[in-house]
């Protein structure tokens, strides 16, 4: 039997973690699907600025809804029922941007109305990845051995970058050889329609995942938990952990702030850094940044595949590092690498310098954040809070890292018409300012189990950053 074995089974882990890690892929197809139909919506739907700024980043609004429930679904329906949920949300929000005009308008309606009705269905789209942006991590974290969980998490966020690289893909191959006039009629449907599979196929395979065993202590199924613990880890292990579990969760109603304001500081300035340096705009607007920059329709949809690319292999470099060097020191090196990045493309945008050596720099800037910032934020909020407050305290960081986005985002359109490089100076700021945080404010975790994450944060923030560093 597997819960006799001495160690755990690799193979039963590693399924569990990609059925888990689905979540992120939908997470990045979702949020960057806009990308390749927020200009033919645009003409479509005849937006202003400013509604084009609200649609290209509805869904934002719904993650942040997402985000803040995200402690209550997983505290009463469980981590595995919140992210069946999401998969339903995921479905439902992709039918309903393919189809917008469905029982009320007539197809090709511009009216107000109908805009609304669109952005609903993209909240509604976003609440799901607000879910799923705090629970697959969570999930993640909750299952792994702590050897290898950085390792694991981070595999959540290369799943959010080859979501949107998929999509990227997808959407030139809708683009490729489409008149514009098509493109803006019906083309963008088709772009949001095909995100019904892959929702489809995470919510089957949900069915087929355990509950994480920290969940199931604290709804006191501790032999279920031991069943879990020990498929992954063996029988042997799993007894010690169980029973470090149960150490840690004596008390599932501790309020959120029994560890200190601190902990949910760091919680909070970790998800509003990474999204004040600017990444979702690169991401998000990434085809008109290139056309910006002098590309035609075509060679800016292929640079954003590059990008894409690129994406993946330094998320993979995060990867490979995370649990060797630790979570501080990727950190602090995105920061520097991130700040260089805008920084020079603040200085050629004020120049009027465009090609090349702009896309180079918006390589190096977001291949910096993707082997730092973009998987091991995600790491770090699902393992710094204790057992205890974990669902509730997420759930806030999440809640925080989406208001971030959302203004960020949907703030580029205006900002870019008030000056284009003093927008990207703004962003080199925030990237500097992430550094100094990171060094002076956001403990080492590397190693430490999440039942040790109680004691950590008993600690003074100055004492417990020296000593974890150490």
């Amino acid at each position: 039997m597997t819960s006799e074995k001495s160690s755990g089974s690799k193979l039963y882990l590693f399924s569990v973690t990609a059925v888990a890690i689905l979540g992120g892929l939908l997470f990045g197809y979702d949020t960057a699907v806009i990308s390749g139909a927020e200009r033919a919506l645009q003409q479509h739907l005849g937006l202003t600025p400013f509604w084009h700024g609200i649609t290209a980043s509805s869904a934002l609004i719904g993650c942040v809804i997402g985000g803040a429930l995200s402690g209550l679904f997983a505290n009463r329906l469980g981590r595995r029922n919140s992210l069946r949920a999401a998969s339903i949300m995921f479905f439902l929000s992709a039918l309903g941007s393919f189809y917008p005009e469905f029982l009320f308008f007539d197809k090709g309606d511009t009216s107000i109305n109908l805009i609304i009705t669109f952005n609903l269905y993209r909240i509604l789209g976003g609440i799901g990845v607000g879910l799923a942006s705090a629970i697959c991590p969570m999930y993640i974290a909750e299952i792994a051995p702590s050897e290898i969980r950085g390792t694991l998490v981070s595999c959540n966020q290369f799943a959010i970058i080859f979501g949107m690289l998929v999509v990227y893909f997808v959407n030139y191959l809708i683009k490729d050889g489409m008149s514009d006039e098509i493109l803006v009629s019906d083309g963008w449907r088709r772009m949001f329609l095909t995100e019904t599979i892959p929702a489809g196929l995470f919510g089957t395979l949900l069915f087929f995942v355990p509950k994480t065993p920290r969940f199931l202590v604290l709804m006191n199924q501790h032999d279920s938990a031991l069943n879990v613990l020990a498929k992954v880890n063996g029988m042997s292990k799993a007894k010690t952990i169980l029973e470090e579990i149960k150490a840690t969760a004596k008390e599932k109603t501790e309020p959120v702030m029994a560890y200190g304001m601190i902990v949910l500081v760091v919680g909070i300035l970790l998800s509003v850094f990474q999204q004040a340096v600017g990444i979702n705009v690169v991401l998000y607007y990434a085809p008109r940044i290139f056309e910006n920059m002098g590309s035609t329709g075509d060679t800016s949809m292929i640079q954003t595949v590059v990008m894409g690319i690129v994406n993946i292999v330094f998320t993979v470099v995060a990867i490979l590092t995370v649990d060797r060097f630790g979570r501080k020191p990727l950190l602090i090196i995105g920061s520097v690498g991130m700040c260089v990045g805008m920084v020079a493309l603040s200085v050629l945008s004020f120049m009027d310098i465009i090609g090349m050596a702009a896309l180079v720099f918006i390589i190096i800037y977001t291949a910096s954040f993707m082997m730092s910032w973009g998987p091991i934020c995600w790491v770090l909020i699902s393992e710094i809070f204790p057992n205890t407050i974990r669902g509730k305290a997420v759930a806030i960081a999440v809640a925080a890292q989406w208001i971030s986005n959302f203004i960020v985002s949907s703030t580029f359109p205006s900002l870019s018409e008030w000056n284009i490089g003093g927008t990207y100076m703004i962003y080199a700021i925030f990237s500097f300012m992430s550094a100094v945080f990171v060094w002076k404010m956001v403990p080492e975790t590397k190693g430490r189990t999440l039942e040790e994450m109680a004691s950590l944060w008993k600690k003074g923030p100055v004492t417990k950053a020296k000593e974890v560093t150490a």
